[in-house]
């Protein structure tokens, strides 16, 4: 069973800058098509962005386009999610996601494709 291990939440005023970082305790970050996903009390899991596994296609949310950069590091075997000009509103708890299938890319935003989940990483943006 392939573990996904988060880090790099805290606390950031506004406008202020985040990185997090997520690594597959087995097989290289490359193989899967990988994705972030946040969450708030009360609300649905809402998909952030995705990045494809063979083409190394990016897909962002609306709200963080611009802002956020989805990206990953095949020799430290490290997905990133660099996060700028943070806003109140993206305060949530990040997971990070994967999967090896590489059949669902046109469902990149849809957390049921994922098989493998990390423990989530919390990120609060003080205003």
């Amino acid at each position: 069973q392939v573990q996904l291990v988060e880090s790099g939440g805290g606390l950031v005023q506004t406008g202020g800058s985040l990185t997090l970082f997520c690594t597959p305790s087995e097989r290289t970050v490359s193989t899967f098509a990988m994705a972030w996903f946040r969450q708030t009390p009360g609300k649905e899991r809402e998909f952030v962005a995705a990045i494809m596994s063979n083409s190394g296609t990016r897909y962002y949310v609306d709200s963080v386009k611009g802002r956020f950069i989805i990206s990953r590091d095949n020799v430290k075997n490290r997905l990133y999610l660099q996060m700028r000009r943070l806003k109140p509103e993206d305060t949530a708890v990040y997971y990070c996601a994967a999967t090896e299938d590489t059949s669902t890319e046109s469902r990149y935003d849809d957390g049921t494709v994922y098989d493998y989940w990390g423990q989530g990483t919390q990120v609060t943006v003080s205003s």
